[in-house]
């Protein structure tokens, strides 16, 4: 079976978004900027294609079997029900969204997100997505890994990736490429407070 992967591009200072996030303005004010390594897509190349070694992160992102992502995620980024042709699986609590299409999975918590994320890709891992559900699945022990996108900026405000809860985490990988370093972690077992 796969694993879990929060994959999330942050500021040096621990920012996901820039200030006012919100369904018109998905990655807040200034935001954009934690996205630049992936590029810009064109008429021609309509999707992120990111040179050296970025690519090869973006590949195994892209190689990811299910997605589980959290809802305010899910709905500032408009998704529109597909992101890269495989199941999406949103852990919510309010009245779901109707979905845009067979991809989406409105489930009743993380817990349940992650069991059918996890079936669903198989032997592949399991890409997630979302600040608040990757502090709750840090906190409920159910993600295996992190790979932060250190972006060489700070944004002073926004939406923060990590709350307060203690969690452990060892370095397995870092590559620095062109404005950003790609930092790969193992998530040990969850430390008491």
């Amino acid at each position: 079976m796969g694993k879990s992967v929060l994959y999330m591009s942050m500021s040096l200072d621990g920012f996901i978004t820039g200030p006012d996030d919100g369904p018109e303005n998905g990655l807040g004010t200034g935001g954009e900027r934690l996205h630049e390594w992936l590029g810009k897509p064109t008429a021609a190349l309509p999707h992120f294609d990111p040179p050296g070694l970025s690519g090869q992160v973006f590949a195994e992102l892209m190689a990811t079997g299910a997605v589980v992502v959290g809802r305010k995620t899910f709905e500032y980024g408009q998704w529109d029900g597909d992101h890269h042709g495989v199941p999406i699986f949103v852990p919510t609590r309010a009245t779901p969204l109707p979905p845009q299409s067979g991809w989406v999975h409105f489930v009743p918590d993380a817990e349940t997100a992650m069991r059918a994320a996890k079936a669903a890709a198989g032997e592949k891992n399991v890409m997630v997505h979302g600040a608040r559900l990757a502090q709750t699945l840090l906190r409920e022990a159910l993600l295996d890994e992190v790979e932060i996108h250190l972006i060489p900026v700070v944004l002073g405000s926004g939406r923060r990736l990590f709350g307060t809860d203690p969690a452990e985490l060892e370095l397995t990988r870092v590559l620095a490429a062109p404005g950003v370093t790609h930092l790969h972690y193992r998530v040990g077992a969850p430390t008491s407070a």
